[in-house]
C-alpha cells in the first residue's frame, strides 16, 4: 500500500487529533493521511470488509469521509505551504472544518482495491479554501467531489 510520509495529520495538535477520518488519535477511525504529490495532494485507503454496502462494494460513506477528510487535510497542507511552511516544520499546523461537501458517486467503488484520493486546492480566501477531489480504485475514477474548509473557529477551541 502507498504511504504518505509526514501527512498533515501527523502534525495536529493533540486536541484535533480526535476526527473518526483522519485522528490519528482516534483509536477506532480510519486514520486517513494526506500528503502532496507535486502540486497535488493525495490520500491513501484500502477498505475493510466491514466498509461493504453490498458484497464486492465499498459503502457510499467511507467514500464521503475519505472525500472529506481529504479535503480539509489538503486545505491544511495548502494554507501551511502558503505561510512558508512544511509538514515537519515547526509551525503550528492550521486545523480546518468542513463548510460545505459534495460528492458525485460514478462508478460502484469495488472492494478490495486502493483507494487513492487526488486533490486540486484553489484559495478563495485566506482563511477558506476550495478542494476539487478525484477518488480513484486503482485507476478507475469511481468519485468526485468537492471540499470548502475553513480555517476551525476560535469557538470550537473556546477561545
Amino acid at each position: 500500500m502507498e504511504k504518505i510520509e509526514n501527512a498533515i495529520q501527523d502534525f495536529y495538535a493533540d486536541d484535533f487529533a480526535w476526527c473518526f477520518g483522519c485522528g490519528r488519535l482516534n483509536e477506532e477511525g480510519y486514520h486517513f493521511r494526506t500528503g502532496w504529490d507535486g502540486e497535488k495532494t493525495v490520500t491513501y485507503y484500502e477498505p475493510l470488509e466491514k466498509h461493504m454496502a453490498i458484497p464486492g462494494f465499498v459503502y457510499g460513506g467511507l467514500i464521503a469521509s475519505f472525500v472529506d477528510c481529504h479535503g480539509t487535510g489538503s486545505c491544511a497542507l495548502a494554507l501551511y505551504r502558503n505561510n512558508g511552511h512544511e509538514p515537519g516544520d515547526d509551525a503550528e499546523v492550521p486545523r480546518f472544518v468542513t463548510a460545505s461537501l459534495n460528492v458525485n458517486y460514478l462508478k460502484p467503488t469495488p472492494q478490495g482495491k486502493l483507494l487513492k484520493a487526488v486533490g486540486m486546492v484553489e484559495e478563495i480566501h485566506p482563511k477558506k479554501w476550495k478542494v476539487n477531489v478525484e477518488v480513484f480504485a486503482d485507476d478507475v475514477l469511481c468519485a468526485t467531489g468537492e471540499v470548502v474548509g475553513v480555517v476551525m473557529p476560535a469557538t470550537f477551541t473556546g477561545n
